[in-house]
């Protein structure tokens, strides 16, 4: 007989710490709010939007990094002294270099060239480095290359978000959301929307509502020049687009791996133009600048409220404020950029408007 075995020697020990420090970060923030919308009472629908707003990092993406790295930890892929590599529009690099910061690693993000100056400055803050490309498409393979030229770790949120967070609960999005619903006139949400970027957070979320057997479906609000909505429509996650999105954090040029179709019930494509409508919309609303993805799904969530109410169903939708708008002032807030952009807010803006003042959609 012949037997092997490897020391666990003092990886081991550093990876124990590192678990430690991660799950220790969770411990010390304390689960996001639930803010209700309030649509006019005769709708007899209820809006919520899920503040991720408020994690350490400021966005969703902060969950989808922890868990990121309790996934590598759990795997062996990280090591002291391991340099933690990145492809990424923005929030989820500037979640990474937080948790990178925290285990001393290395950290850089390969991003668009057209990624705001205000998360590249986040991420310098955390001691991140940006990697910045000027083509959309080539983020992962230059992330492959840094990889190969540091021998580092090649995070992949886009192959890993969708198996890296447990679906079935363990505090995760989904199952935070139905506890804070439980007190509510309609404790189980008629609909969930949400956006995809690696669609890690649709799958979660769908996954769940399979799991416990809800009724509850899934809505995904998709962008301009992303491929998610058309390979979906087709079946097939070969469709590419060849573009990259104007709203950060969601839209891809590709179907990412991590994005499971057949656990969405619904998809709405929402016009760039409307995203920004609605987030400058929301401000007044909520009292606080809210990025473009979370007009995304705001758009999408209210198309579902007319639908609901001119049914005469009473029923609650929930939606996700994804990031702060204090990241995009000299983009998405910024009139100047809009026009550069070649976008025009104003026929969105009155469409809205009519819609919540009638609660009746109204194409346009």
């Amino acid at each position: 007989m012949t037997d092997f075995e490897r020391s666990a020697g003092t990886g081991r020990v550093w990876c124990d710490q590192a678990m430690r420090k991660v799950e220790a970060d969770a411990n010390r923030s304390a689960d996001t709010h639930l803010v209700k919308y309030e649509l006019p009472s005769d709708w007899g629908v209820d809006l919520y939007f899920k503040d991720e707003s408020t994690h350490p990092t400021g966005s969703l993406k902060h969950r989808l990094a922890r868990s990121l790295f309790l996934y590598a930890l759990a795997n062996g892929w990280l090591a002291e002294g391991t340099t933690v590599v990145e492809a990424s529009s923005g929030s989820t690099a500037i979640s990474e270099a937080y948790f990178a910061r925290m285990l001393g690693l290395p950290f850089v993000a390969v991003m668009p060239q057209s990624t705001s100056a205000f998360k590249i400055e986040l991420i310098e803050r955390e001691g991140g480095r940006c990697q910045l490309v000027g083509d959309p498409n080539t983020v992962y393979a230059e992330a492959a290359r840094l990889v190969a030229e540091t021998g580092g770790h090649y995070m992949d949120q886009f192959t890993f978000a969708e198996r890296a967070t447990d679906w079935r609960g363990n505090n995760n999005i989904a199952e935070s959301i139905f506890a804070q619903m439980r007190q509510e006139p309609c404790p189980v949400p008629r609909w969930i929307v949400t956006g995809a970027g690696t669609g890690g957070t649709s799958a979660t979320i769908g996954r769940y509502l399979r799991y416990r057997q809800l009724a509850t479906r899934l809505c995904v609000v998709d962008v301009e020049n992303s491929a998610f909505l058309p390979g979906w429509r087709a079946n097939d996650d070969t469709v590419r687009t060849g573009r990259g999105s104007r709203i950060e954090g969601i839209g891809r040029p590709r179907v990412e791996p991590s994005f499971v179709g057949d656990v969405v019930d619904r998809m709405i494509a929402v016009p760039d133009a409307a995203s920004l409508a609605a987030m400058r919309l929301l401000e007044g609303s909520l009292g606080k600048r809210v990025g473009a993805s979370t007009g995304t799904n705001f758009v999408g969530a209210l198309r579902i409220a007319c639908q609901l109410k001119a049914a005469g169903e009473r029923a609650s939708i929930v939606t996700l404020i994804c990031d702060s708008g204090d990241r995009y002032a000299q983009t998405y807030y910024s009139d100047d950029w809009v026009r550069a952009q070649g976008l025009d807010l104003a026929p969105h803006t009155e469409q809205l408007r009519a819609v919540l003042s009638s609660g009746s959609w109204i194409e346009i």
